[in-house]
C-alpha cells in the first residue's frame, strides 16, 4: 500500500512550520511525507534524487522564494504538483504564482487539518484547490487591474503620480523628470481626467487602491 500513497515534500524556512504541517499530515492513510527542507535550493537537490507527487512550499523564503522555486520545479519536474502555503493571500502574489508558476493550489497557513488534507487529495487527483479568501482577494485584485487598464495610464503618468504622492510641486516634478512645468501641468490634468478624481487626496487614494504606489 505504501507505493500507492501520495508522496509529499515540504519546504519552509521555518522548521516549526515544517514540523506543524508534518504533524497534521503524517497520520493520514493516503500520505507519505518523504522530504522536508528549510531551503528552497536544497529542496531542488532533494527532488533530483527523490521524486514526489506534491510539493508544499512557502512563498516568502530567503535565497530563493516560493515563486522562483515553483518555476524551477515546473521546468525540471513538470509532473510535480505545487501547493503554495503562505501567511499572505495578496492578489498580486497569487496572480504571479498562478500565471508564472502554474501552481495547482494556494492556501493560507491558518487552515485546518481537514482542509489541507482535502486540498492535497484534490490536487493529487488532477484538480486545483484555492482558499476562498485567496480567491476573493484575487478577484478584487483582478478587478482593480481591469479598472487601471481602463484608465490607460502611461508609464510617465504613473511616475508623476508617485511624485505627487511625495507632495512634490510641479516645478520639483519637472526638475526631477527633466521636463517643463507646462508638460507636468498637462500630465496632471490628464491623470485627474483618466482616474476620475479631482483632488490630490482622491488621486492618492485611487493610486493605493490600484497598487500604483
Amino acid at each position: 500500500m505504501e507505493k500507492n500513497k501520495i508522496k509529499i515534500a515540504i519546504v519552509d524556512d521555518h522548521r516549526l512550520v515544517i514540523d506543524g504541517i508534518r504533524s497534521l499530515l503524517e497520520d493520514h492513510p493516503s500520505f507519505n511525507i518523504i522530504a522536508c527542507s528549510d531551503s528552497a535550493k536544497k529542496m531542488l537537490d532533494i527532488l533530483k534524487q527523490q521524486p514526489v507527487d506534491i510539493l508544499l512550499t512557502d512563498i516568502m523564503m530567503p535565497e530563493m522564494n516560493g515563486q522562483q522555486l515553483a518555476k524551477e520545479v515546473r521546468k525540471l519536474f513538470p509532473a510535480i504538483k505545487i501547493l503554495a502555503l503562505s501567511m499572505s493571500g495578496e492578489g498580486d502574489i497569487v496572480s504571479e504564482m498562478i500565471n508564472d508558476s502554474d501552481i495547482a493550489g494556494y492556501l493560507l497557513k491558518n487552515i485546518s487539518k481537514e482542509e489541507l488534507s482535502a486540498a492535497i487529495l484534490k490536487i493529487a487527483g488532477g484538480g486545483i484547490y484555492f482558499d476562498e479568501k485567496v480567491l476573493e482577494e484575487l478577484n478584487r485584485y483582478s478587478n482593480m487591474r481591469k479598472q487601471n487598464d481602463e484608465a490607460h495610464l502611461t508609464q510617465r503618468e504613473v511616475e508623476i503620480i508617485r511624485l505627487i504622492e511625495k507632495e512634490m510641486s510641479n516645478k520639483e516634478i519637472a526638475d526631477t523628470l527633466f521636463i517643463s512645468e507646462r508638460t507636468v501641468e498637462t500630465h496632471r490634468k490628464n491623470i485627474f481626467r483618466k482616474t476620475k478624481t479631482n483632488s490630490v487626496i482622491g488621486l492618492v487614494k485611487y493610486s493605493y487602491e490600484h497598487k500604483l504606489i
